[in-house]
């Protein structure tokens, strides 16, 4: 599948992880792969790509969907028209990596976040985790399940994404049965900071996903050794 995309990190080995990460609108995979940089150390066995829109935006951005003229009423069918080639996106490196949904996790700003949280909602074992760092749904979840985890950041001076767009989605997926956290990082705006990547840091490698308290509750015991490691 041919898309810009900026590989931050390889192992030598078959990957145990597999982390994408998607950029805001008019930026581009080189910008946000320095964002990516950040994890590496901390998942040495994790593929990790920074991976660019599907459209040009101005001379050297991309982006998944044009926000020129968005408005609530139309934002959902702009994300619905692209969302095929952003599930096609996610799929192909999983098959080039030999990592299953469940070792995937989908990291995005602005509007990668958007793409990343509307994917999980069209499809909700495409990964298992999604940091969602200044993001929004289009539309809020009426339904949700615990098999995937979703961890919004999101600074309280956001005046672009607002941050009741995070409390909303919080409160939705709460509501739906969905697993979710929500760190509000004070006196930001609509940026990633380095407390920002902390939080993500913190939940990929300690927050145990509500998925695997269910199982056990159900009888179905500890999760399976190939179900995975750090990230889960």
């Amino acid at each position: 599948m041919k898309h810009e995309h900026v590989i931050v990190q390889q192992p030598t080995s078959s990957p145990q992880q597999l982390l994408l990460f998607f950029h805001g609108v008019g930026d581009n995979p080189e910008n946000m792969a320095q964002i990516a940089r950040w994890f590496a150390p901390h998942f040495p066995q994790a593929a990790i790509v920074s991976v660019g829109g599907a459209e040009a935006c101005g001379p050297t951005g991309r982006q998944w969907f044009s926000v020129q003229d968005v408005s609530e009423e139309n934002r959902q069918q702009r994300i619905d028209a692209i969302m095929p080639a952003f599930i096609a996106t996610v799929r192909y490196w999983q098959e080039q990596t030999g990592v299953s949904p469940l070792a995937t996790a989908l990291i995005g700003f602005s509007q990668g976040s958007i793409m990343a949280l509307e994917s999980i909602k069209a499809q909700p074992e495409l990964a298992s985790r999604v940091i969602a760092f200044n993001g929004r749904y289009a539309t809020l979840p009426q339904t949700a399940t615990t098999a995937s985890t979703i961890h919004l950041i999101h600074g309280d001076e956001d005046r672009v994404i607002e941050l009741a767009h995070a409390v909303a989605a919080e409160e939705a997926l709460v509501r739906a049965g969905g697993d979710v956290t929500l760190d509000i990082v004070d006196n930001l705006g609509h940026a990633i900071d380095d407390r920002s990547v902390q939080c993500a840091l913190n939940h990929l490698r300690y927050t145990v996903p509500k998925h695997y308290f269910d199982e056990a509750l159900s009888g179905g015991g500890k999760p399976n050794d190939d179900d995975i490691i750090e990230l889960l």
